[in-house]
């Protein structure tokens, strides 16, 4: 693929870049600057550095496990953040510090091309802009996520001297206003500074200028400024200044998130994520998402949550409901079992006994919105896996008397979320074509900003903005994408109306969770909309109506803890966030 290009040289540039820009140690390994940043060249690597920094685990590598902290979906071990679902994280767990430092290391990653581009001779001074452009787009990127999870944070920009600076750096935090301005700053510059509406093939996944436009009118959004935020979005989907921005979505969702979708017209901008041998550049998809099916193995650490199976609607846009497809479901763990549980004969190598009611399970699924099936593996279906070094196709299955296990032609998960729904989303299929060589990097971008996601925060301004007609337009647009061809709002069916402020919310929420699961969005979401501490705490059931976890969310929730060892570092920070001292 010719994205390679790009790739490699992030492999190149973070490598030679200093590869720990964190807050707390000396950069010794950091290039000199009398051999490095003469020419575009160096300046190309050094960006390309900035963006390797995303794919960092506790950066933005592990994003799609966020949702395993929202309603609509669970997890386990610190990669699916279970200490946050049952509320047992503090200011020194491992993965608050890690979250901290590895966005700060993007910052200071974009902060050395911001300060160094501009004493390149052999550049342009349109070329610098563009280059500056790109790196505080970057910025404002990082600052943004840490802001989401942390509140007032200590800003720093292109004028710390790393050589001289680096055990001196001990700002105070600055103000949750004074952080979102610099943010706007930095998106400010982004979208009035050479950023290309499109890169040359070779180029791509670089930051465009719809992308800066993208993030700022997301920001805008998180502020409640529907106004400015609404402009920034029309920019981009209705093209009103002329740039050509051609975004439209991708028809099949299944394909969207594949590499055959990587490139589509739909990402407005993606991590990119690589594969083939000597190639891999990805991030742990595979790895916390698969089953032991999947290439390499792996115990679905990130799992979607049973609210939100249940949230697909029919394919006639009705709610659905256990009760109308299996009477007593809901009330009854006798009928669970006879809806799910199977009995596999002695060592587990077929099945002996089906659950009563899988003909009524399997039909019920062909009648729910097609993304469901899309999303998630559903218990009796199957799955193209890779067991043995070899192609298998596993069927998944609930047993209790023997344990499931892809050798036998089952998917099998952990033992304490065998009863769970697993996604299939995301998950490669085979060993996909031989590019995917191990489960740490699954060669498929990851979706930051889509072109789905900015449709339904449009339709939330313009709801917000008491325009009803547009946010349903928008809102029908997602839902009619032709592999989804879910019906229209307002399209007849009394259980499809949604004409007051209140009903047109509710359906964005809904297809925000439906059409967004796994790309990181809910937990923002539901604290945005101060609703977090209503839905999130509560136990947490599989498929079965097993409990697999209480969830716990308080006040303190909001924000994370500042990490208590930046603290000690820097006692500056004081005070930390509310609850948390």
């Amino acid at each position: 693929m010719k994205k390679y290009k790009l790739l490699i040289g992030a492999l190149i540039a973070s490598m030679s870049l200093n590869s720990c820009y964190d807050l707390d140690k000396y950069p010794a390994d950091q290039i000199s600057d009398g051999i490095f940043w003469k020419s575009e060249t160096h300046a190309k690597q050094g960006m390309m550095g900035v963006y390797a920094a995303m794919q960092a685990d506790h950066a933005l590598g592990l994003r799609f496990t966020f949702d395993s902290m929202s309603d609509i979906g669970t997890g386990f071990g610190d990669e699916a953040y279970s200490d946050v679902i049952t509320g047992v994280y503090t200011e020194r767990s491992g993965f608050v510090e890690k979250k901290w430092q590895s966005l700060f290391d993007g910052v200071m990653r974009a902060n050395l091309v911001i300060n160094k581009v501009a004493g390149i001779e052999s550049m342009s001074e349109e070329q610098k802009s563009q280059y500056v452009a790109e790196a505080k787009f970057m910025r404002a990127l990082f600052y943004f996520e840490l802001y989401n999870f942390f509140g007032a944070l200590p800003l720093y920009d292109e004028s710390v001297n790393l050589s001289t600076d680096y055990n001196n750096m001990k700002k105070p935090r600055s103000s949750k206003e004074d952080v979102l301005k610099f943010i706007l700053d930095d998106l400010n510059y982004a979208t009035s500074h050479n950023l290309p509406v499109h890169w040359e093939t070779a180029e791509y996944g670089r930051a465009t200028l719809g992308a800066a436009y993208a993030l700022r009118g997301k920001v805008y959004l998180y502020m409640k400024d529907y106004t400015k935020a609404a402009s920034d979005f029309e920019e981009i989907i209705l093209d009103k200044s002329g740039k050509g921005y051609k975004y439209s979505l991708y028809d099949d969702y299944a394909k969207l998130f594949t590499p055959e979708g990587d490139q589509s017209d739909e990402m407005i901008f993606a991590i990119q994520n690589s594969g083939g041998v000597g190639k891999d550049y990805g991030m742990p998809l595979a790895f916390y998402m698969g089953n032991r099916a999947t290439y390499g193995s792996d115990w679905a650490s990130a799992l979607p949550s049973s609210k939100l199976v249940d949230m697909y609607e029919y394919k006639d846009g009705r709610p659905f409901n256990w009760e109308d497809v299996i009477p007593g479901f809901t009330t009854s763990k006798e009928v669970k079992d006879k809806t799910f549980v199977c009995t596999l004969t002695k060592g587990g190598k077929a099945i002996d006994a089906y659950p009563e009611n899988r003909d009524k399970l399997l039909a019920m699924y062909e009648q729910r919105d097609p993304r469901m099936m899309q999303t998630v593996i559903m218990p009796y279906t199957m799955y193209d896996g890779w067991v043995s070094e070899a192609p298998k196709t596993c069927e998944f299955v609930i047993a209790r008397n023997e344990t499931p296990n892809e050798v036998n032609g089952f998917i099998r998960v952990g033992t304490n979320r065998r009863e769970s729904y697993i996604f299939r989303k995301f998950v490669p299929v085979g060993n996909m074509g031989g590019e995917i060589n191990n489960r740490e990097d699954t060669p498929i971008n990851f979706p930051l900003i889509r072109l789905a996601d900015v449709y339904l925060m449009y339709a939330e301004c313009k709801n917000e903005l008491s325009d009803p007609t547009t946010a349903v337009a928008y809102i029908n647009k997602v839902r009619q994408r032709p592999s989804t061809d879910m019906p229209a709002l307002n399209s007849g069916a009394a259980w499809l109306k949604a004409s007051s402020k209140e009903e047109i919310f509710e359906r964005i929420k809904h297809e925000r969770a439906v059409e967004l699961i796994a790309e990181g969005h809910r937990w923002f979401d539901l604290r945005r909309w101060d609703i977090a501490k209503k839905v999130l705490p509560g136990d947490v059931y599989g498929a079965t109506g097993q409990r697999m976890m209480t969830r716990s969310f308080n006040d303190r929730d909001m924000l994370w803890p500042v990490p208590g060892v930046e603290i000690e570092r820097n006692p500056a920070l004081k005070p930390n966030n509310p609850g948390w001292d």
